[in-house]
């Protein structure tokens, strides 16, 4: 017995040194199951050649945390063309968001739609950002399908933003990166690929305001929109002011865009906001929302207005 005791009493010191350890090993562990879905941090951006405004290329954490770590970062970016310009980066990890897209009775146009403004209940609680949908119907050259009503047909070749039941979403060129199946739950297309093979399309003039969307004031230099996929499945949305289309596909593309489409253009359509509510559980609202640039006309505010009539798309938080 005394023999035993000592076993046991040997046997219980051993544990009492070692549980510390034990316990510090294991939460790293855990820490990182939690994370594995997670996409790698991106990494800087090189600015372009010339004079650069401090951190452009730099990311920075914004919005609501999701299992504990940010899911968007910000920079910007001065395009070498028009270097007074300062445009807005955004990255988001799409393994632990899921993009919804809300529907708006103008565009695409009708009523009755489960999600359209303003971001309420359950979808305001994950919400951690929201961005501006494409052109006004049927600008677009494109169709649009959501919620099993296929509103404007569905053109082959056209840039489009495919969601799927999984909450998984893609950018291609309908009809070769992805097709109709019961799977899609949301399309929205908008003119052909601006970005394709990680590349500025062939044939963009950085002096057209039509082909790429009627500028405001006939000038090429104007507010304009886009969203982009990497070769890591993380978006990238690109904003920002007096941009010609070939500034934003050379944004696009030293974001690491291997395809992108342009969504609006012009002063009062674009906008991206992120959210961050002082708890993890909180609901999202105007009040903890911060804009991509500053100089956005468009406010976080915007996706919470039950007038607002235009399609967007609202990044929301995967389940756990």
């Amino acid at each position: 017995m005394r023999r035993r005791s000592r076993w046991w009493a040997a046997a219980a010191l051993i544990a009492f040194v070692l549980l510390p350890s034990l316990t510090a090993s294991a939460a790293p562990l855990a820490a990182r199951r939690a994370g594995s879905d997670a996409l790698a941090v991106p990494r800087p951006l090189s600015p372009y050649p010339g004079p650069a405004l401090a951190g452009q290329g730099v990311w920075s954490p914004v919005g609501r945390l999701v299992d504990g770590r940010p899911v968007i970062y910000e920079t910007t970016l001065q395009p070498p063309q028009d270097p007074g310009t300062v445009a807005g980066v955004a990255w988001m990890d799409t393994k632990l968001l899921r993009p919804v897209l809300y529907s708006g009775s103008l565009s695409p146009g009708g009523y009755g739609w489960k999600y359209t403004a303003p971001v309420q209940g359950s979808a305001a609680q994950a919400l951690v950002a929201a961005f501006n949908g494409g052109f006004q119907f049927p600008s677009t050259d494109g169709g649009y399908f959501s919620e099993g009503k296929m509103v404007f047909p569905l053109r082959v070749g056209a840039a489009s933003l495919v969601i799927y039941k999984n909450g998984a979403a893609k950018i291609g060129e309908w009809g070769r990166d992805a097709r109709m199946t019961p799977n899609v739950v949301a399309v929205r297309q908008n003119l052909n690929l601006l970005v394709d093979y990680g590349q500025a399309v062939a044939g963009l003039d950085p002096n057209d305001i039509w082909t790429w969307g009627p500028t405001l004031g006939g000038t090429p230099n104007v507010w304009r929109s886009a969203l982009g996929e990497t070769a890591s499945g993380a978006f990238v949305y690109v904003a920002g002011p007096s941009l010609t289309v070939l500034d934003l596909a050379s944004l696009l593309v030293r974001a690491g865009a291997v395809r992108a489409m342009e969504l609006d253009i012009n002063p009062y359509w674009t906008v991206f906001a992120t959210y961050s509510p002082p708890t993890p559980t909180a609901a999202a609202s105007p009040q903890n929302g911060a804009d991509l640039l500053p100089g956005m006309v468009g406010t976080p505010s915007r996706f919470f207005d039950p007038a607002w009539n235009r399609d967007f798309i609202a990044m929301l938080a995967r389940p756990a």
